[in-house]
């Protein structure tokens, strides 16, 4: 039997794509190399919750190293790859552009290269909405795309850019999955609503860069786990967005509703908007529901309430967490 190949199986959206992978009966290798961008403690009890599963080999490995990933497609028979190992977040990338780089694009390469040798003709890449930048709402996956903000969003759109001459080359089936704000339980700590549910609870101030007028097309980490296992499907090569699909929410809004979860008023300091942020993001779906049958399914208000119980259940050991 063959296996899926899940690289950042470790990862906030990686961990999801495992759990639905493993509950559909898939084989899966997930692969991560647990790097400290943020507490690893966060990916370890991710790691943990599928190392249960007799179908699941887990193995602490870069993309980045093409000769460990080459032992792992030799090793194994792999029927297809799900690329969601990435270094994330726009203002990271500004202090260290190289990894963003070395991970997003040059591991992408890796896989290709591989996946051409061993004649592994499937790959779903996740990406991001942040390549939108400037372009009207809501976002459509036909816009012309080429001025990022942040070395991030253009190590993503590079990445983009890779797999489609690996389609039209040597003929691999890509499905590119542009992702719009995933929030939910587990999720990364730098992420707005983790620091926010974790200040607010914590009677902290509340850090805000810009006004809190800026909008967000916030989409719950089990429909984008969804939506990936789906896109495995035969598309040739597409782009595809997974997002909420609604009116943005407004980042003031969202302390609202966290507030109001917690029965705690947030103690709110604004700072200067950082101009590689983007001010809006909205997802048009209709590609995802035409190609995948796609729609997401969790409201913002039942994910964000899951994601804060899930905070409290395990507050002891996320206060160690920071943000």
């Amino acid at each position: 039997m063959a296996w899926i190949l899940v690289t950042g199986a470790a990862g906030f959206i990686g961990w999801k794509t495992c759990e639905l992978l493993l509950a559909e009966g898939h084989q899966v290798l997930g692969v991560d190399n647990l790097n400290d961008y943020y507490d690893i403690r966060l990916k370890v009890w991710r790691r943990d919750q599928l190392a249960c599963h007799s179908n699941f080999k887990f193995f602490n490995l870069d993309i980045e190293n093409y000769g460990a990933l080459k032992l792992l497609f030799e090793a194994f028979p792999i029927e297809a790859v799900i690329n969601l190992a990435a270094r994330a977040g726009v203002r990271a990338s500004i202090e260290d552009p190289w990894v963003y780089y070395r991970t997003n694009v040059e591991g992408t390469l890796n896989l290709l290269e591989l996946m051409r040798k061993k004649g592994v003709k499937k790959m779903v890449l996740a990406s991001t909405s942040s390549v939108y930048a400037g372009s009207p709402l809501p976002y459509r996956e036909d816009l012309p795309v080429s001025r990022p903000l942040s070395p991030y969003a253009a190590s993503k759109k590079a990445a983009e850019v890779l797999t489609y001459s690996y389609h039209h080359l040597y003929d691999l089936d890509i499905s590119v999955l542009r992702y719009f704000t995933v929030y939910g339980p587990a999720g990364r700590p730098d992420m707005s609503y983790f620091r926010f549910i974790k200040w607010i609870d914590e009677g902290r101030p509340v850090i805000v860069y810009g006004d809190g007028t800026q909008a967000r097309d916030f989409t719950y980490v089990d429909d984008i786990a969804r939506g990936t296992v789906k896109a495995l499907k035969p598309l040739g090569y597409e782009i595809i967005n997974l997002g909420g699909g609604k009116n943005p929410v407004s980042i003031n809004t969202l302390i609202e509703k966290i507030e109001n979860l917690l029965g705690k008023k947030a103690q709110v300091e604004y700072r200067e908007f950082h101009n590689a942020d983007m001010k809006v993001t909205w997802a048009e779906i209709g590609k995802a529901k035409e190609l995948l049958d796609w729609q997401p399914e969790v409201e913002l208000d039942k994910g964000l309430s899951i994601t804060v119980s899930w905070y409290l259940e395990n507050r002891d050991w996320l206060k160690k967490i920071p943000v």
